[in-house]
């Protein structure tokens, strides 16, 4: 069993710093989210063109006991050089096995950049490290091809079409599913 009072609330890649979001991200969060809706609501309805801050503070407030409680580890990406939030990245559906779901958003200014790939493969390190998780998936819509992108270039392994996997937007629409293991991101 993990003791999450000993799991860190962050890590660095070459170029960001991945920490555990704070309450006081609020601003710099519903702004990212409003600057991309555009973007990413076909993907994140969560993200949509009515969205208020009190929806991100309402998010805030649940995310953290979603941590202690092994549900989710939700992460801020942010740019060691002037801190500027880029956007989030996440682990969460933690089973017995242990397998997991690994998820990520770029602020629509940050897209192309290569922020969403060094994450993925940090958080990925991270999961294997400090969650002890055998197995980390990746499922995107099939329309996405951006995230199937950031999938591939992280070195993941294209497993196969879920079908019906996503409801988006109250439609199903077919998953692509890749997969990460230890070995896959230089760990043995």
């Amino acid at each position: 069993m993990i003791d999450f009072a000993k799991v860190p609330t962050s890590f660095e890649t070459e170029r960001f710093l991945v920490r555990k979001y704070a309450l006081n991200d609020d601003q710099i969060l519903y702004s990212a989210a409003r600057e991309s809706i555009n973007d990413v609501y076909k993907f994140l309805p969560w993200c949509h063109p009515n969205y208020e801050i009190i929806e991100t503070r309402q998010w805030l407030t649940h995310v953290n006991p979603d941590w202690k409680q092994n549900r989710a580890n939700a992460f801020a990406i942010t740019n060691k050089a002037d801190g500027k939030f880029l956007g989030g990245i996440g682990i969460s559906r933690i089973d017995e096995h242990p397998v997991a779901n690994l998820g990520y958003w770029v602020r629509s200014s940050a897209v192309g950049d290569g922020v969403a790939t060094e994450s993925v493969m940090g958080l990925a390190r991270f999961g294997f490290t400090h969650l002890h998780l055998i197995r980390i998936e990746i499922i995107m819509s099939t329309e996405n091809a951006a995230s199937k992108k950031v999938a591939e270039k992280s070195g993941a392994k294209y497993e196969g079409i879920l079908r019906n996997r996503l409801l988006l937007h109250g439609r199903c629409h077919d998953a692509h599913c890749y997969s990460l293991l230890r070995s896959d991101v230089g760990l043995i």
